[in-house]
């Protein structure tokens, strides 16, 4: 007689979306436990917002720093390319002091699950990543020589184009008209970009910068190539978070990050060996321009710090977001370098400069929009679901006059609800 005093309605994880790693909607309608709530850090809200909205800052001044100290290195005298390309990866141990901090007490909550692959899958995928990362700096490297800023810039913007192929292939990215407007007008607007640059490039050191026809051409080769390795890794780093870790925090994203920095600076040491540029570099510092070794060791240290910062932004943002918003972020960027170089190296600002610059806002902004349309679709799709799970209770309670209890169970957690 006890079962047919109380009736349960079980109510499976059909009823609820699966939690995924964009986090969760509105859960006002049920009081979770203050486990249930703790245990959800990619749940989307004003938080959630301001945190993207710092990984994204940092990702944007890494990107426009990092390029034009490049160039300051190349035209004060700098010509070691295995430099540049261990530059781009050595800033990797400042990560440890944060990565420190992060002590296990105050990332338990955050932390719930234990990574599903052992320990040699991650760090075999960590080296794994850091061959590539290692290949494609050296490919930009070489790049930023052989080639025009215009052209390079041209040509960079194709990894957008590049990550939109791999985030549908590999990561499952579904596409929408505003997504495909913005990847649309960020890349115009880097060629726009390039297309004004074309005179300077020419009447200035186009022929230092770019060297003779078959350096341009490989220059044009490897740029490509390193937007399409980019591209493959920030969609391979998004499956890592995903499906071989799974986890998304801060303290496994340093992780991640430092040791693919340190497989990648340990390229870049070996080739600087193997090639003979070590001996070079002590009188290259000394004939650097604007104060000699100190001046030198300032640049590449400030192309450290950038270039760090640009890809901690990223990867941030890769495991909080996608690697598709990481892109487009990253793509913002590359008007924003003009605007810093007129003010360093007294460009020229034309109009198309500024409309090019504009258009990168407009696309930015579209995806953004897009991200804000998904969430609230998220949102009233879950309370549609609760909608109808609260009249079916109410049909159980008509037709038996009896108290009924629903057991729903929030995302990873089981919970009861008393209705």
């Amino acid at each position: 007689m006890a079962h047919a005093q109380e009736i349960q309605l079980q109510i499976t994880d059909e009823g609820f979306p699966e939690h995924d790693e964009s986090g969760g909607g509105d859960d006002n309608d049920i009081e979770w436990p203050e486990s249930a709530r703790t245990s959800s850090p990619n749940k989307r809200g004003v938080r959630w917002w301001m945190l993207v909205l710092v990984d994204m800052l940092i990702l944007l001044c890494g990107e426009a720093m990092a390029p034009l100290l490049t160039r300051l290195y190349y035209n004060s005298g700098g010509k070691s390319m295995w430099m540049a390309t261990l530059a781009q990866s050595a800033g990797s141990p400042l990560l440890l002091i944060p990565l420190l901090l992060l002590t296990p007490r105050a990332t338990a909550a955050e932390e719930p699950h234990r990574p599903a692959a052992t320990g040699k899958v991650v760090a075999a995928v960590c080296v794994g990543l850091g061959l590539l990362v290692g290949c494609e700096n050296l490919m930009y490297s070489y790049a930023m020589l052989y080639l025009p800023v215009s052209t390079f810039s041209l040509v960079s913007a194709t990894q957008l184009a590049f990550n939109a192929v791999t985030s549908r292939l590999i990561n499952g990215q579904r596409f929408t008209a505003l997504i495909l407007n913005s990847v649309v007008v960020l890349t115009f607007s880097a060629a726009l970009l390039a297309v004004d640059g074309g005179s300077d490039d020419a009447s200035g050191d186009g022929e230092g910068a770019s060297g003779n026809g078959k350096r341009r051409a490989l220059g044009f080769v490897l740029t490509l190539c390193a937007s399409a390795v980019y591209a493959l890794t920030l969609s391979l780093f998004e499956v890592t978070f995903e499906k071989v870790i799974r986890a998304r925090t801060l303290r496994w994203v340093l992780t991640v990050q430092v040791a693919t920095s340190a497989v990648a600076s340990w390229v870049s040491v070996a080739g600087m060996f193997a090639s003979g540029e070590w001996r070079t570099i002590r009188a290259e510092a000394a004939a650097f321009e604007h104060g000699g070794t100190a001046a030198y060791v300032a640049t590449v240290v400030g192309m450290a710090v950038g270039w760090q910062a640009a890809t901690v932004g990223a990867k941030r943002l890769v495991a909080r977001v996608s690697s598709l918003f990481a892109n487009v972020t990253g793509t913002l960027a590359l008007p924003l370098v003009p605007v810093f170089a007129v003010a360093m190296f007294g460009d020229r600002m034309t109009g198309i400069k500024v409309v090019a610059m504009l258009m990168a806002v407009w696309g930015f902004l579209s995806y953004v929009y897009e991200h804000h349309l998904e969430d609230r679709r998220r949102v009233a799709a879950q309370k549609g679901r609760r909608t109808a799970a609260a009249c079916s209770v109410c049909s159980v309670r008509l037709r038996t006059g009896h108290r009924a209890q629903v057991v729903v169970p929030a995302p990873d957690l089981g919970v009861t609800y008393q209705g």
